[in-house]
């Protein structure tokens, strides 16, 4: 329990449970679940679950399951399963004992089934999904009552136990609440609780034909479970009252209290599996995992860290209201991250050679850096320094503006960790394009030994052309160009698909040290940004992946 004073900084669901536990309205240990359909890999939005109810449980004392609501087996496969389980892990969480699954009561749900039917508040329908739609009326007009509603108990229990053995076909019978039709709630409006699908379940195989749906499942699976609160996105409200309908009507003891708090969206993004489904499927993306997907999958691979994510989730906060959180406040946490985690080595994204026409040309020069100047437990590295090196071709410039800091013709830059150099020469090809600068070296000016008494405004990063290894490089821009890519009526959202967020840099040059690094290595390119070492890499050839820039430039990009 949380003192008053602290309970001013308590959202509003930690408020809800602060007085819950005051009032005697729970048992002593507060527990809660996250209940992912596995029928798609976990994105965004679902990490601010698994953050609140894995957070509640661990505040409070408690504990939360990992449930999956696998009652729709068309859709949901093992591999989801896998990567659901593998997501949460990823982001530190332990879910109690195993994972738990719906399929695992679907008996009981069934016999609770049976018991609402006795009570005469369950009914086998005829009637095509087409007319119960259309019987349930709308906001304005009260539902219509089914032909088939006031069949008897006997026959209900019979048709109900032929539709379990497989007797009728997908459409033609499904088992509905019986609670009122008139009712302002549309959930109340008689709702569906199992429906005929002649489909084999991904760990039940062919033991059963009939399937819950999620509003009945739901609170069931909740009190089997002793869960203490449900916790659940906004859309859910108006179902509350149906969830405790059947947790009355079937006289369970244990009953699980239901909260609502709004879903996580972010602009730039789009958070519906069915959506993010059609990106894979029709090859807009490399995978779930593709790196530029919201999917935890993806920013994972892509470098992001669970920390920043949960330090997200927390910072955009719990809230009643539907709202989009900037996709920026995201990206601010996996480079704060990063700055404080990551070593930094150079890589040059687009090479131009350099020779330092002074230095000895089979001198081969051992520098010692920092690998993170912000964490002195992080040691440091050698890197080699060659007469010949490359450096960034935006990093010079033959004809600069004024206080242009970086190297130009005649010009004095220092070369990160090494030495002050000047531009003698600029080499070009036929067509007119620098392909080499001619400089010298100021020989006491090595960095750490410096007696030149020169002063330069401007470092740059470099590697040795002799010892440099190339890799490729994923830079990656938001997947969609458009704020709100799935709010605009009568357009598809994939019209709003960025068709520069992926560009791929085949010569990019780096030093020695970032060739050691393993997949999902994390790191800072020098003055470029933070990227990892992603799962394509081979031994011949390592992938980094563009994480995040060291600046926003999608904002600066905007106001041109």
């Amino acid at each position: 329990m949380h003192s008053e004073e602290n309970k001013k900084s308590l959202n509003f669901i930690e408020q809800i449970i602060e007085n819950d536990i005051k009032e005697g309205n729970v048992p002593d240990t507060i527990y809660t679940r996250f209940p992912p359909e596995p029928n798609g890999y976990l994105h965004l939005g679902h990490s601010q679950a698994i953050w609140l109810n894995f957070t509640l449980g661990k505040q409070y004392g408690g504990k939360t399951n990992l449930r999956f609501d696998d009652t729709n087996p068309s859709k949901e496969e093992q591999e989801y399963v896998d990567a659901i389980q593998r997501d949460v892990k990823w982001l530190g969480f332990d879910w109690e004992g195993e994972a738990k699954f719906t399929s695992d009561y679907f008996q009981q749900l069934y016999d609770w089934a049976v018991v609402l039917i006795k009570k005469g508040k369950a009914y086998v329908d005829d009637s095509t999904f087409e007319e119960i739609q259309e019987m349930r009326g709308n906001l304005t007009q009260a539902g219509k009552e089914s032909p088939f509603r006031n069949r008897t108990v006997e026959e209900n229990l019979d048709l109900f136990e032929r539709m379990k053995n497989g007797e009728f076909d997908e459409g033609t019978k499904v088992l509905r609440a019986k609670i009122d039709m008139a009712s302002p709630n549309m959930f109340l409006r008689d709702p569906i609780l199992y429906r005929i699908m002649k489909v084999a379940h991904h760990r039940s195989g062919d033991k059963w034909c009939i399937y819950p749906m999620y509003d009945y499942a739901h609170g069931q699976s909740d009190a089997i479970e002793g869960i203490t609160h449900s916790i659940c996105t906004l859309e859910f409200e108006n179902h509350r009252p149906l969830y405790n309908w059947f947790l009355e009507e079937i006289g369970i003891e244990h009953k699980p209290k239901q909260r609502e708090f709004a879903r996580l969206n972010t602009n730039y993004t789009i958070m519906s599996k069915r959506k993010l489904l059609r990106l894979v499927n029709e090859g807009f993306v490399s995978g779930w995992d593709d790196p530029r997907m919201p999917t935890i999958s993806g920013m994972r691979r892509r470098g992001y860290t669970p920390e920043a994510i949960k330090n997200f989730c927390a910072k955009a906060g719990i809230s009643k209201r539907e709202r989009i959180v900037d996709i920026a406040m995201l990206e601010f946490c996996v480079r704060e991250h990063l700055n404080a985690t990551t070593n930094r080595m150079m890589a040059v994204l687009d090479p131009l050679k350099i020779t330092i026409s002074n230095y000895p040309a089979d001198k081969t020069e051992i520098m010692i850096a920092q690998n993170n100047p912000s964490d002195e437990t992080a040691g440091t590295r050698e890197i080699p320094f060659t007469r010949e090196l490359y450096i960034e071709r935006t990093d010079f410039m033959e004809e600069p503006p004024k206080k242009y800091f970086r190297l130009k013709p005649e010009g004095m830059v220092r070369l990160k960790n090494g030495y002050i150099i000047q531009c003698n020469e600029v080499v070009k090809d036929e067509n007119g394009e620098v392909k080499e600068l001619v400089c010298s070296y100021v020989e006491n000016s090595k960095s750490g030994e410096d007696t030149s008494g020169l002063k330069v405004k401007g470092t740059i990063h470099w590697v040795s052309a002799t010892h440099c290894k190339q890799v490729e490089v994923r830079q990656y821009d938001r997947l969609f160009a458009d704020e709100n890519p799935g709010g605009h009526d009568g357009k598809d959202f994939i019209e709003f698909i960025n068709p520069n967020s992926l560009t791929v840099l085949e010569n990019v040059l780096v030093e020695p040290a970032l060739t050691n690094l393993e997949v999902g290595a994390r790191v800072q390119f020098m003055r470029k940004g933070y990227f990892c070492v992603d799962k394509d890499s081979t031994t011949e050839k390592l992938v980094f992946n563009q994480t995040v820039g060291l600046r926003d430039s999608w904002a600066k990009m905007q106001k041109k």
